[in-house]
């Protein structure tokens, strides 16, 4: 499948980065994922030199973050009440851990596209060598 293909034809590709084999997409592709981490990350450079470990690093961020929202959606009827927190609150925080989840998806199928694009990316680059 050419690299083009794999972005146009998904809607989950993010829009802040190029499309790939466009000048200076990797770079683009880079600052879209740091972003997804804590700012601490930023800090690493083995992760902001190598985008495949920067896309790997996002893909875990983003599970445990998809796991945290679940756990939080699941247990909010049961917990939030004996917390003192009122149903017009409870059922607007269940609304926005539904949102935030969806979000999260999106963001996640982005990253794999990335992923898939940085893989065909680099194996091209490895049989030019």
């Amino acid at each position: 499948m050419p690299q083009t293909a794999l972005t146009t034809l998904s809607p989950d590709w993010p829009c802040q980065v190029k499309t790939p084999g466009t000048h200076d997409w990797e770079r683009t592709a880079t600052r879209w994922l740091r972003d997804l981490l804590p700012a601490r990350y930023a800090g690493y450079s083995t992760l902001t030199r190598h985008p495949v470990l920067l896309t790997r690093h996002a893909q875990l961020q983003l599970q445990h973050e998809m796991r945290a929202v679940r756990v939080a959606l699941e247990t909010s009827r049961a917990e939030l009440p004996s917390m003192g927190v009122a149903e017009a609150v409870i059922e607007n925080t269940i609304r926005m851990y539904a949102v935030e989840l969806e979000q999260l998806g999106r963001l996640a199928r982005g990253v794999r596209l990335i992923s898939d694009a940085l893989l065909v990316s680099s194996g091209a680059a490895s049989r030019r060598r």
